[in-house]
């Protein structure tokens, strides 16, 4: 089996090791990651064989609940600051959830909605949960972003039993250290984490002008700072004058959780996906993980980080910024 867009690829997909205990969706291994069933039945063949990429496309890149929401409402706000104003009442992240704004590029294809996403104005935002290795080809500037491990996993147990109910899988029985388990062996959706990240890091490394890396912890500390170096690597930094208006805080403050929690559309909505928008939206904050964790739980994750990433050259606990020469202040 070469690629996951093979002819027959969907039957065949039957042969792959399968992971259910994790919900909501049944994974399955391939290319060394636990993937759902159907992105790989539909969405990751769709995406690799009809993406048609643009020169000008920016794709946001994350491992699930590392601050996919936050980095989408940060990107759209700033590749469309033209046409909507940060401070416009009628900003379309005053009336939709960012997830509507910036489509997953896989989800998009799977529910045959290639045309909406040709109809996108350029520079398209678009986003995705793949592994760097199995993006689509002719893919241009991608953002990645990271977060700690544990928050990680919290966060990712947390949305999946809130997730479940809205697709109609019981996971009230789901316990945390089940998650942790399973996380730590790298069988959660998308995992393992720790290789997730190490790819993308390994690219930025590799390709510093085609990948972006970023740390949710960073732009948790210097949010206005982290999107000067986001717009300035999408193809639209900030110019003086709209640095005098203070454009970048205002995009930063428009997409705060606390602005974002309030609009309706996030408060009772659903998403494209049909997933209760609610769910999107906790506390956003570093470290929260030992609110729900102890001590040893913590532990149990770092080690199985730690020995995951050897040899990779990236760590959780390295305080060196990750992209120095993106640094405008710099």
């Amino acid at each position: 089996m070469d690629s996951p867009h093979d002819d027959g690829f969907a039957s065949e997909m039957a042969e792959l090791p399968l992971e259910t205990r994790y919900p909501p969706f049944a994974l399955r291994q391939y290319a060394g990651f636990w993937l759902p069933e159907r992105t790989l039945a539909r969405g990751l063949p769709a995406a690799r064989d009809r993406f048609a990429p643009r020169p000008d496309d920016v794709l946001l890149a994350s491992f699930p609940k590392s601050g996919t929401t936050w980095l989408k409402a940060l990107a759209f706000a700033t590749a469309r600051r033209a046409a909507h104003p940060p401070s416009a009442h009628d900003h379309p992240l005053r009336q939709r959830n960012p997830h509507d704004c910036v489509p997953f590029l896989g989800i998009g294809f799977a529910l045959d909605k290639d045309v909406e996403l040709e109809a996108l104005p350029s520079p398209r935002v678009l986003a995705t949960h793949l592994p760097f290795s199995l993006l689509p080809t002719g893919r241009s500037r991608v953002v990645y972003v990271c977060r700690d491990p544990k928050d990680v996993l919290v966060s990712c147990w947390l949305f999946t039993r809130k997730v479940s109910e809205s697709v109609g899988v019981d996971a009230e029985s789901f316990s945390l250290r089940e998650a942790m388990e399973l996380f730590c062996a790298g069988r959660c959706m998308y995992g393992p984490q720790w290789l997730h990240v190490a790819e993308y890091w390994e690219a930025s490394r590799r390709a510093a002008g085609e990948v972006l890396f970023l740390r949710y912890e960073e732009m948790l500390r210097d949010p206005v700072g982290s999107l000067r170096t986001m717009a300035e690597f999408m193809g639209c930094a900030f110019s003086p004058e709209e640095e005098e208006r203070g454009v970048a805080r205002a995009i930063v403050e428009l997409c705060s959780l606390d602005k974002l929690k309030k609009v309706e559309a996030n408060r009772k909505g659903r998403t494209a996906a049909g997933i209760k928008a609610d769910a999107y939206f906790r506390k956003g904050v570093a470290g929260d993980w030992s609110s729900h964790m102890t001590p040893e739980m913590g532990k149990m994750v770092d080690e199985a980080v730690e020995d995951g990433l050897q040899g990779s050259g990236f760590s959780f606990t390295d305080s060196t910024p990750a992209n120095p020469e993106f640094c405008p202040d710099a």
